[in-house]
């Protein structure tokens, strides 16, 4: 298949597309370019790019794609609710409008990036995937309103499925600094504390980026009965552990390394557990990474490719970098990129 990638230069885009280039699919790139200097270990090989904002994507730049899997997102809780209207205009109407675009140009299948902070507070009980959506975020917030102006537009041509990611963990060569497991390891590794600034009692659903990238191959070639208008849980019972568990899991990955759970930052209302049988019902797919197995890889890429604290803390952080690349007149203030990047 002929598949667009927005945010092929992200943390999510750059593990999934060489893993849907070795299955085959003929892969393009969308990208702003923000973190594409944000390496860390060996430089990944981009495929060709459609040179356009996302907000100015044309049916005409999607003409000849089978589908469109769509990553790109200010993806940071604190980046939303520092600047929630660009968060609306990027992450919800830019999407829509290229859900609309897609459509207009024939595209057949539009893979949405959800996830599952749309169920807000949960409590204990699993969450299905018909559970009721409490998003307690503008990120959050524009997921769902994304899936349901995407599901407004769907008909026998035009088939939209939303993965509802847990939260990420794992390496990736455009790393990500600011979700728990990867922040976890950082820290242990750089200064010897794995330290959880809530009380480490809200519960989380994580999910490896490979395993992601699996879900998404997974629904480019399902029957379209399988995917039309659903939304998928991806992740594994197995990985919904508190934050107090997964710090654990960090402090038996890293050597000499100390669990301090200081509850700065007060109680943490997200909190969820979530079921996932729905995609191995439908779809055949279970994720496979572990959280141990993931925190020794990250320990492993930390150690041997000589992660920093600048680039942990700045680079490899969303918030810092997007102020940044803001201070260099790089973008400007609505996101938009000043001058072309080569």
């Amino acid at each position: 298949m002929r598949v667009l990638v927005t945010g092929h230069q992200g943390y999510l885009g750059t593990v999934m597309v060489p893993m849907l280039i070795a299955e085959g699919h003929d892969v393009v790139g969308l990208d702003n370019g923000y973190f594409a200097d944000c390496i860390l270990g060996p430089a990944p090989v981009d495929p060709p790019k459609v040179e356009t904002d996302l907000r100015d994507v044309t049916a005409a730049q999607l003409a000849g794609f089978d589908a469109v899997i769509h990553l790109a997102a200010l993806s940071n809780d604190p980046l939303g609710s520092l600047a929630p209207e660009i968060t609306y205009d990027i992450n919800h109407f830019a999407s829509v409008r290229l859900a609309r675009a897609a459509k207009d140009a024939g595209v057949s299948r539009f893979l949405y990036a959800s996830t599952c902070s749309v169920y807000g507070s949960a409590g204990e009980d699993l969450v299905t995937e018909d559970a009721p959506l409490r998003p307690l975020t503008p990120y959050a917030e524009s997921k769902v309103r994304v899936e349901d102006d995407a599901a407004a537009i769907a008909d026998s041509g035009f088939a939209p499925v939303f993965l509802r990611n847990a939260t990420a963990f794992g390496f990736s060569p455009r790393l990500r600094a600011d979700i728990v497991l990867n922040n976890l390891v950082g820290h242990a590794v750089l200064t010897g504390d794995v330290r959880v600034l809530s009380d480490g009692t809200p519960w989380r659903p994580l999910v490896h980026a490979q395993d992601i990238a699996r879900a998404f191959i997974t629904c480019l070639t399902a029957p379209t009965e399988a995917i039309y208008c659903t939304a998928y849980n991806v992740g594994t019972e197995t990985n919904n552990l508190t934050v107090a568990d997964i710090a654990q899991s960090v402090v038996e990955a890293v050597p000499d390394s100390t669990l301090l759970i200081t509850g700065e930052s007060g109680p943490d209302p997200r909190s969820y557990r979530v079921d996932f049988s729905r995609a191995r019902a439908g779809l055949g797919y279970e994720a496979t990474w572990s959280i141990p197995d993931g925190a020794r890889e990250l320990y492993a890429a930390y150690t041997s490719y000589g992660l920093t604290s600048d680039a942990f803390f700045q680079r490899f952080t969303r918030l810092p970098q997007l102020e940044k690349l803001q201070a260099a007149g790089e973008i400007d203030q609505s996101m938009r990129r000043v001058s072309a990047r080569a």
